[in-house]
């Protein structure tokens, strides 16, 4: 005769209670998330808190200005998630950046992309506590 289900949870519960471990390890608990960026995302710099807040303010209403000015930080030492690339090959990707969503602000698009831009700087300046 098969056990039933009842008894099947039973037996599990009552192996959870004598070995605490074997309930954690089956509960499928994420350790670590990792977000992947690209290479324009990635190239966004750390600035200082008020410098990210003013380049939101701009990106808000001159969609690519905030991050134009996002790009002249990077020449001033802001360090960026490439650290692999050169300093001014990351100043140009910041540059492109700008010019798309200054481009493409016509058709409301590069205006939210910049909104978005300058969310993230906002956001890299407040998980990095000294800025660059």
């Amino acid at each position: 005769m098969e056990p039933s289900h009842k008894d099947a949870e039973t037996a599990a519960a009552a192996a959870a209670a004598a070995d605490p471990r074997a309930a954690s390890a089956s509960s499928g608990v994420v350790v670590q998330v990792r977000e992947k960026k690209g290479p324009l995302r990635a190239a966004i710099p750390y600035m200082p808190f008020p410098v990210a807040v003013i380049c939101l303010f701009l990106n808000t209403f001159v969609p690519g200005l905030g991050t134009f000015v996002s790009a002249f930080a990077v020449l001033c030492g802001a360090r960026t998630d490439l650290p692999d690339r050169h300093v001014c090959c990351v100043f140009w990707l910041n540059i492109a950046a700008a010019l798309i969503q200054t481009l493409t602000a016509i058709v409301m698009v590069g205006w939210i992309m910049s909104i978005f831009w300058g969310m993230d700087m906002v956001i890299l300046a407040r998980s990095s506590p000294q800025g660059p």
